[in-house]
């Protein structure tokens, strides 16, 4: 699969729109995670555990799960 550019830095926004509560603080929070070599961030809004791009770009594959940063979504395949 090939990855989606820019997907370290912005997800798809048809899995997370930048219309949603929180946007912001939770790309902080992503880049802070990926920065810091973690493969979760907590979302400041829900308290969730969410995958960071990185990690799911190691994984190789899109899982289908609907996961946030999926580096694979809307990648020229």
């Amino acid at each position: 699969m090939t990855l989606r550019e820019g997907y370290l830095v912005t997800p798809q926004p048809g899995r997370f729109s930048p219309a949603s509560p929180g946007y912001d603080r939770a790309l902080a929070a992503h880049a802070a995670a990926v920065g810091a070599g973690h493969d979760t961030y907590l979302d400041p809004r829900t308290g969730f555990t969410v995958l960071t791009a990185a990690f799911l770009a190691e994984r190789g594959t899109c899982c289908d799960a609907g996961c946030r940063h999926c580096p694979y979504v809307g990648a020229d395949t």
